[in-house]
């Protein structure tokens, strides 16, 4: 047997980790488009309920520090994002963020709804339609949160769907057609597309092309923010639409 001699090499390129649902398809998928070149992307996983309701929500509170734990460890994240836009409004948060950097190297955690709360704050939005996966009592706590933030949502639409297996097959004609009607004789600053198991990306510059708002959706939202979080810009994607134009300077 030969022993060899090796060198390492420097390794200095920003981290941003994200913590995905157990039962999430999409977000994964969206960020390796939306989080640049240069830019090491790590993902984790935390148990989630197969059904989404305020319990299966909160039950994801304790087992945050677990799946932080599983990001590599070796250097410390510019940001980590936790993706889920309900969970989030759920437990909290702040508590998201602390049991986030109680397992990982990182002082910036963000969140689905922090995020749509910075972008709102980055475009001046005020008043946003609100259309959701799932049922009312799912997204009431959310729009609760975002009414506390200074954000209504005065106009709110839902597919009233809560299996995530369902959830992430609708079809992204049906998000372009129900965001239509929603904003339809309505006099509102944006469209938010809640939930990061939608298929959003592609129809984004279409809803806004449409409506002539801008349109947001959770993934679009969370990947933003970690990249503002992280000082990196984001991936040149036709997704960021008016992000790119007016919230990337901003930030």
């Amino acid at each position: 047997m030969r022993v060899f001699d090796y060198e390492l090499k420097e390794t200095e390129n920003p981290r941003i980790g994200l913590i995905a649902l157990q039962t999430d398809e999409r977000i994964e998928q969206d960020f390796r488009r939306l989080i640049p070149r240069g830019v090491d992307l790590f993902v984790s996983r935390v148990p989630s309920g197969l059904d989404v309701t305020p319990e299966t929500l909160q039950s994801m509170e304790a087992a945050i520090p677990a799946a932080a734990g599983l990001l590599p460890q070796s250097r410390a994240y510019g940001a980590i994002g936790y993706g889920c836009t309900s969970g989030a409004a759920q437990i909290g948060a702040s508590r998201v963020g602390d049991q986030v950097r109680s397992a990982a190297p990182v002082e910036a955690v963000s969140d689905p709804l922090s995020a749509l709360i910075a972008c709102c704050k980055a475009l001046d939005l005020r008043r946003i339609a609100f259309l959701s996966p799932y049922v009312e009592a799912v997204s009431s706590r959310l729009r609760d949160a975002l009414s506390e933030a200074g954000v209504a949502t005065p106009v709110f639409g839902t597919f009233a769907e809560a299996e995530e297996a369902r959830v992430v097959r609708i079809k992204p004609q049906s998000l372009v057609e129900a965001g239509s009607a929603l904003v339809a004789d309505e006099t509102v600053d944006a469209l938010f597309l809640s939930c990061t198991n939608l298929d959003t990306l592609d129809v984004l510059p279409e809803l806004a092309a449409r409506t002539g708002l801008p349109v947001l959706s959770s993934n679009l939202v969370l990947a933003w923010h970690l990249c503002q979080l992280a000082d990196v810009a984001p991936a040149p994607d036709p997704a960021f639409g008016v992000l790119a134009e007016r919230a990337l300077q901003a930030g």
